[in-house]
């Protein structure tokens, strides 16, 4: 019998909505509403190219030359990005994740990081995805099941579908005031103000030719502290990503470079983040876990 690339299926239901999230990285391959696909995910007999639902832990975003030191020891992961020569999204993109609790419209999958060369850490994964008529909630929590502190950060990277097919003609919302701003590898040179930029997108405007792979802060919350980010068609239709606090970070990815090109611009890539690129050489925003200790964070998507 031959095995499926994304594992075991685990099908979310509520009212109209589904959601299918996968062993093969714990990932969101799909969530369909009202009839209409909510993220551009991709096939039960697909890989989850360019880390399409994918989680991304224990860092997300890009590691410079996959080389970080932390109290004072050196360490070298693996460089999974060879044409920029850097360490992409973590360790467990393609690791299995077990069934640790299950209902008929919630699924808690699990995995164990165990020390290995380049990050000599226990670090136990649990994440929760809840689905309900309103929307998915996926929350993560990380448990330092070592005996030293551990560094950790932590994102995930669903794609929004294009209301409109094509991400040209839809309507971006982004709470952001400040952008990182990349060197040719993607990887931070410094920050500065969205204001009077093409990233400015606070107010809401359509997307046109703008090209997106950049990471945004400084992310305006409301009253319980979550900030939301909104891609909306010319019909008033499309979907929000909202994340809470330990979110402090935003990447948007507007899929420019994607295989096939047919797929190009069908989806954007809104990839809450608990820290920035390089974060583990920088140290900003790292989330220092004692013996025992976790971390839990919360996000989702809803329909519009």
């Amino acid at each position: 019998m031959s095995v499926l690339p994304t594992g075991e299926q685990h099908v979310l239901r509520a009212g109209d909505a589904e959601a299918v999230v996968v062993e093969v990285g714990g990932g969101l391959r799909s969530y369909r509403a009202g009839g209409r696909d909510v993220v551009d995910g991709y096939g039960p007999g697909e890989m989850a190219a360019d880390c399409r639902g994918q989680v991304l832990a224990p860092w997300p975003n890009r590691l410079r030359d996959g080389v970080w030191s932390w109290d004072g020891a050196r360490h070298v992961t693996p460089v999974t990005e060879p044409e920029r020569g850097t360490a992409l999204h973590g360790l467990v993109r393609y690791a299995a994740w077990r069934v640790a609790g299950r209902a008929e419209d919630a699924v808690v999958l699990e995995h164990v990081l165990f020390p290995q060369p380049g990050y000599p850490f226990a670090l136990r994964l649990q994440v929760a995805y809840a689905l309900s008529v309103g929307g998915l909630r996926v929350t993560t929590t990380a448990t330092n099941e070592g005996d030293t502190d551990l560094p950790y950060g932590e994102g995930h990277h669903p794609y929004l579908a294009s209301p409109g097919g094509r991400l040209d003609g839809d309507e971006l919302t982004v709470p952001a005031a400040t952008r990182i701003t990349p060197d040719e590898r993607l990887l931070p040179l410094g920050t500065e103000p969205v204001e009077g930029t093409p990233y400015d997108l606070r107010a809401g405007r359509r997307i046109g030719g703008l090209r997106l792979d950049d990471c945004l802060t400084d992310l305006a919350r409301d009253a319980d502290g979550v900030a939301e980010v909104r891609l909306v068609g010319r019909d008033g239709r499309g979907a929000a990503v909202w994340l809470d606090a330990s979110y402090r970070y935003l990447q948007l990815f507007s899929g420019d470079v994607v295989e096939p090109a047919s797929r190009r611009r069908q989806g954007l890539a809104v990839e809450p983040m608990t820290c920035p690129p390089d974060a583990f050489r920088s140290g900003e925003a790292v989330v220092r876990l004692a013996p025992g200790e976790s971390t839990t964070s919360t996000w989702g998507i809803r329909p519009l």
